[in-house]
């Protein structure tokens, strides 16, 4: 995969996860190449981690999903 299509990807994993009413104002940030997408930054609740993975398996482009969220509990 060239780095448009793996800007392509990234733009649509930012999208998804903007749009999920579970990760509203929460500091995920994502790297994507080769169809691999991994996951880092803050959530509140370890089913907002699990929804990150969840919004991401309907994004065309995945084949691999890390999840490195980590649940900081405020």
């Amino acid at each position: 995969m060239n780095s448009g299509n793996t800007r392509c990807l990234e733009t649509e994993v930012h999208d998804a996860l903007s749009k999920s009413p579970y990760l509203v104002r929460k500091r995920v940030n994502c790297e994507a190449r080769d169809g691999r997408v991994v996951l880092r930054g803050e959530v509140g609740t370890y089913f907002q981690k699990q929804m990150a993975t969840e919004v991401l398996r309907s994004v065309d482009g995945i084949d691999e999903i890390e999840n490195h969220l980590e649940v900081i509990w405020r």
